[in-house]
């Protein structure tokens, strides 16, 4: 259960944090009849305002294929990417939607990523919910679910990460971190109960843009368990997956 309130909550975090900082608004005219105002980037946000033919409206920012709007009366709401496409723009021409290319990428604040790995001989899926404090530096909170042969548990974590080639399109990055681990063993023949300990990890990975939005990483950590017996504990975990920004 703590496993998965971990992981909601980093959903959570990725879900509200903004995509993008504030950019000069661009003024669009609406040529349609209207155009449905929401308020949040999504169908399942009800709709709760409308801007009728011939209002000028400022777009403010994107959030996938989400518009955040604003009239001159100062209402705000989000629009789908494909009602934008039926404005008009200050001078009469159609407004042409961009997709996200390399600029954005490097302009990126949030990140969100999803990895599949083996942890000491055993799975892990790890998610994880990042911010870019700069060209070089980001931070990032991670939950990840373990799997073995012998044993199950989760992981969390909080990790800083370092990006010395920022500018490079597959570019490698160093990470350290600590965090609690939990480790219930899954045998029955004797009692055993559930572990908890601390954990430090240090290791290094590499980020590669796609397209658009999304990124392919793949990283290796070497992890130590601080127990609390005579001996430390030493895990290596490999992983990869996809990551998008937004």
């Amino acid at each position: 259960m703590r496993v998965r309130s971990a992981i909601a909550l980093l959903a959570t975090l990725v879900l509200v944090a903004p995509a993008y900082a504030k950019r000069t608004a661009l003024q669009v005219v609406v040529a349609e009849p209207f155009i449905e105002m929401r308020t949040g980037p999504g169908r399942g946000y009800p709709i709760f305002h409308v801007a009728d033919r011939g209002a000028t409206v400022s777009v403010t920012r994107r959030r996938t294929d989400w518009f955040e709007v604003r009239t001159e009366r100062g209402v705000a709401g989000w629009v789908h990417a494909d009602q934008l496409a039926l404005t008009l723009g200050a001078g009469g021409e159609a407004v042409a939607i961009r997709e996200p290319g390399w600029d954005d990428y490097e302009q990126r604040r949030w990140e969100a990523s999803v990895a599949f790995g083996d942890f000491d001989g055993g799975s892990s899926i790890s998610l994880t919910g990042g911010y870019r404090l700069s060209a070089n530096l980001s931070v990032e909170l991670m939950a990840s679910q373990l799997s073995g042969d012998y044993s199950d548990g989760w992981l969390a974590a909080a990790r800083l990460l370092h990006s010395p080639f920022p500018e490079w399109r597959v570019a490698p990055y160093f990470v350290l971190g600590t965090g609690v681990i939990e480790v219930s063993p899954r045998s029955s023949l004797v009692t055993t109960e559930d572990r908890t300990d601390q954990f430090g990890q240090a290791g290094a990975g590499l980020r590669a843009w796609l397209t658009e939005r999304f990124m392919f990483r793949a990283e290796y950590s070497g992890i130590v368990v601080f127990t609390s017996r005579d001996e430390n504990e030493e895990v290596d975990e490999w992983k990869a997956g996809f990551a998008f920004f937004f």
